[in-house]
């Protein structure tokens, strides 16, 4: 039965892990967008055997389920860690490895095939006949990529990357599975406690709508804000 007298405890346990779910969300999503703009470049300038590698990368890690990814992460990434360290005559214990680095580097390597697909989105809307007029008046490609072409980029792929930080969110509630507390496990352990699942899970997603709410506001104001600039 439905107790309301238990959503304010709850609230606050639930509150406590938002923090720690953040940070880990804005690391994949910065992460994952570095190395998805990397393979997205390769790809808008069709450089031979590279271009190759990245559409079998994307082929591969958008189509793995990521709680695949993140058990082959935990399994993997401590002894690999290890063995890259003695290559260098390092002793580090892999087997140390918070599983939060683990959870961020298996959830990166999937993000980053979408993030690819989203850059790679937003250099393909870009008109060239730009590039011609720019050339014309003297610009160089390095001017022509940061004057011109980067400024539009961004403003298309804003609300695509938005969209992205919330997808990072939500699979983050797959590092359960290895131990790591975000905000949906630390529903599951409140709910423990006291047997009020219900309360704990509806708590959960007014916790997400707000935090999907305020990204997506925030991503609306900065895509306005830049197109006004540019």
């Amino acid at each position: 039965m439905f107790d309301s007298e238990v959503l304010l405890p709850d609230l606050w346990d639930i509150l406590g892990a938002v923090p720690v779910t953040l940070a880990m969300a804005l690391a994949i999503f910065v992460l994952s967008t570095i190395v998805g703009s990397l393979f997205a470049m390769v790809e808008y300038r069709r450089v031979s055997m590279l271009r190759e590698l990245v559409v079998a990368y994307k082929v591969a890690f958008k189509g793995v389920p990521m709680v695949i990814v993140i058990f082959l992460a935990y399994y993997g990434l401590p002894p690999a860690l290890q063995f890259l360290a003695s290559l260098i005559g390092i002793e580090f214990n892999g087997h140390a490895t918070p599983n939060w680095v683990t959870l961020i580097v298996a959830l990166t390597t999937c993000v980053a095939a979408f993030q690819a697909e989203v850059v790679k989105g937003a250099l393909n809307s870009f008109d060239t006949g730009q590039a011609d007029a720019a050339y014309s008046l003297g610009y160089k490609r390095s001017q022509l990529f940061r004057r011109v072409m980067l400024p539009q980029v961004i403003v298309s792929a804003i609300p695509d990357l938005a969209n992205s930080f919330m997808v990072i969110m939500k699979a983050l509630s797959l590092g359960f599975a290895i131990e790591v507390v975000d905000i949906f496990a630390q529903s599951q352990l409140t709910a423990a406690l006291n047997f009020y699942y219900l309360e704990a899970f509806l708590i959960a997603v007014v916790v997400y709508m707000v935090i999907a709410y305020i990204v997506t506001h925030g991503a609306d104001r900065v895509e306005a804000a830049l197109r006004a600039r540019t």
